[in-house]
């Protein structure tokens, strides 16, 4: 018993030891798109050697015996395999962002396009004209494009940024097509603004649907004091003579 509390604490110490950034660290591999910021990982993910150390504890202490291992197994690769894949609250405020300014985005982009605009020029006025982190993904672009990295490679790299795959999957279509940049990233544009109305119309009709069962517990004690208790008592007040 004291052996495997040795190996609890230990495990449970170089989990948490994963929890302290260390001061100096080995430069990290360049994101997809030069200049965008890298959000943190998390605590969740960067702390999953503690967790899965603790659920795997917490397995064998509750077990006895050989299924108490495996139970420790089991429950330590399960905790390690959700903490890894969860997406850290950072990168997922800033997905939702990209998101919300993207038809804003790609609809100033269409008419700079569809002004005469070429694509790196488009790209850096409505960077410069709508600051926020689609823009700051497009001013990106446009750096690499303008030091001479292949548009294709550009085009695939802004199409792995969450949130911004459908406007790099329009570039790449357009380069291989020979299709009007200005007409392919108009349509996207149409169909982002149709789906944000769908999606300000649809959280609309949430609002009732979530409003509709405060509402009613909120006027379930009147409807007894005013509607079912005089009822009541008058049939008693019946009843007795």
């Amino acid at each position: 018993m004291d052996v495997w509390a040795a190996i609890a604490v230990a495990s449970a110490t170089g989990g948490a030891a994963l929890l302290v950034r260390p001061r100096l660290r080995i430069p990290a591999a360049a994101p997809a798109v030069v200049g965008v910021r890298t959000p943190d990982s998390g605590l969740l993910r960067r702390g999953r050697a503690l967790w899965a150390a603790l659920a795997g504890c917490a397995g064998w202490l509750f077990l006895p015996g050989a299924l108490g291992g495996l139970a420790a197994i089991v429950l330590a690769y399960a905790v390690w395999t959700v903490a890894a894949r969860a997406e850290p609250p950072g990168a997922r405020r800033r997905r939702e962002e990209v998101r919300r300014g993207l038809p804003h985005v790609t609809r100033l982009l269409a008419i700079a396009l569809a002004g005469g605009q070429a694509v790196p020029a488009a790209l850096a006025q409505v960077a410069a004209a709508l600051p926020g982190p689609a823009s700051e993904d497009l001013a990106a672009a446009r750096s690499r494009l303008a030091i001479g990295v292949p548009s294709q490679r550009v085009w695939a790299e802004l199409s792995s940024v969450p949130g911004l795959e459908a406007l790099g999957r329009v570039f790449a279509r357009a380069e291989v097509s020979g299709a009007q940049v200005a007409d392919v990233v108009s349509r996207l544009a149409d169909e982002l603004a149709a789906e944000a109305r769908a999606g300000v119309e649809d959280r609309a009709r949430s609002v009732g649907i979530k409003a509709a069962v405060p509402l009613g517990l909120c006027l379930l004690p009147a409807f007894l004091l005013l509607g079912i208790v005089p009822v009541v008592a008058a049939a008693v007040t019946a009843l007795r003579w």
